[in-house]
C-alpha cells in the first residue's frame, strides 16, 4: 500500500510513461510540473492549447517543449475538447487541466460524443500526507459537488474508494465527517452518515468499510475516538474522509496544505479515465504528485478493462 508521495513517485515511475493531454497548457508552473513528471519518466506529454503562449511560458518555466506534441488551438473550450476527444479516441491516457475553469473542462469531458462519462457523479479527491501519520489521507469532495445529495454521496464514495484501491489499500475506512459523532435529526448529514454506513453494512457499497456520523476528531484520532466512547472499527482510523459539501472540504483541504504542510495530490473521477486537477497556487511538485496518482489510477484501469 503506497503510504507517502515518495512512495507515490516511484510507483509511477516504476511503469512505461503514459500519454497525457494538458488541456490549456499556456501556464508556467503547470508547465514546470509537467517537465518533472516527464524527466521522471511517468508520462508523455501533449499539449493542448495557444501554441505561441505555450512556448512563451515555457520558456518563463525553463522548459524545453521542441520535442513534445503541441497541438495549437487558442480557444480554452475547443483545447478541452480536444483533449477530451483523444481520450476518448484512447490517443491519450489522462488528461490534466492547465490554465482553465474546472467548469469548461468538465464540461468536455461529460460531453456524450467523446465517450468519457460512466454511471454516476464526478467528484474530486484530494490525496494527502499529513507528517505523523502512517498513511495517506482521501479527501473528498473539495472542488466540484457544493451540495451533494444523498445518491452524489454514494458516488463519491465510491470514486474515493477507486482511488484508495489503485494505491493498494485494498479495503479503505471511509469517515464520514459531520460536526458531532451521533446522529440528529436537525443535521442531515448526520442521516446520511448512517444511511451510507448502513449500505456498507448490506453489501451495497462495496470494497471498504464506512462509518459515521465522526467528528474529524474522532475520525481520524485513537485516542479522541476512546475519549468520547467511539467504538466504531474506522474511529481513529479513517482513510478516507468525506465531507458533508464543498465548503468544509475546501476548508480541510487547503488548511492541511498551508497549516499543515501537508503533500497534495488531486484528481476527479467519475470518468473513464482520471482528470489530474491541481489549484494554480500549488507548488510544482505537488501537481507532479497530482500526474503521478492520476497516472496510477489509469494504470489501474487499463490493466482491469483489458
Amino acid at each position: 500500500m503506497i503510504r507517502s508521495m515518495e512512495e507515490l513517485t516511484q510507483a509511477a515511475k516504476s511503469t512505461p510513461a503514459l500519454k497525457m493531454a494538458v488541456a490549456c497548457a499556456a501556464d508556467a508552473p503547470v508547465l514546470e510540473a509537467v517537465n518533472l513528471a516527464y524527466e521522471n519518466k511517468i508520462i508523455t506529454p501533449v499539449l493542448i492549447g495557444d501554441k505561441e503562449k505555450i512556448i512563451e511560458e515555457a520558456a518563463k518555466a525553463g522548459v524545453f517543449v521542441d520535442e513534445w506534441e503541441i497541438i495549437d488551438i487558442p480557444d480554452k473550450q475547443a483545447a478541452c475538447e480536444e483533449a477530451a476527444r483523444l481520450a476518448g479516441e484512447g490517443k491519450i491516457s489522462l488528461i490534466m487541466k492547465g490554465m482553465v475553469d474546472t467548469s469548461v473542462i468538465m464540461k468536455a469531458v461529460l460531453k456524450k460524443e467523446f465517450g468519457l462519462r460512466k454511471e454516476g457523479a464526478l467528484s474530486h479527491i484530494g490525496a494527502l500526507e499529513v507528517e505523523g501519520f502512517d498513511r495517506l489521507f482521501y479527501i473528498t469532495d473539495s472542488a466540484l459537488n457544493i451540495a451533494p445529495d444523498f445518491d452524489t454521496k454514494v458516488a463519491i464514495v465510491k470514486n474515493a474508494v477507486e482511488v484508495a484501491h489503485a494505491l493498494g489499500n485494498e479495503e479503505p475506512k471511509v469517515a464520514v465527517l459531520c460536526a458531532v459523532e451521533k446522529i440528529n435529526e436537525k443535521m442531515p448529514c448526520t442521516l446520511d452518515a448512517a444511511k451510507l454506513a448502513e449500505m456498507n453494512r448490506e453489501g451495497r457499497i462495496e470494497g471498504c468499510v464506512i462509518g459515521g456520523p465522526f467528528a474529524l476528531d474522532n475520525a481520524v484520532s485513537a485516542e479522541a475516538a476512546a475519549h468520547k466512547g467511539v467504538s466504531d472499527p474506522v474511529a481513529g482510523k479513517a482513510d478516507v474522509l468525506m465531507v458533508p459539501d464543498i465548503e468544509a472540504g475546501n476548508l480541510l483541504i487547503k488548511s492541511m496544505e498551508y497549516f499543515g504542510h501537508a503533500k497534495k495530490a488531486g484528481v476527479i473521477m467519475g470518468a473513464k479515465i482520471p482528470v489530474a486537477l491541481t489549484s494554480r497556487a500549488t507548488a510544482p511538485e505537488s501537481k507532479m504528485y497530482t500526474i503521478a496518482i492520476a497516472k496510477i489510477i489509469a494504470n489501474k484501469a487499463g490493466g482491469e478493462n483489458a
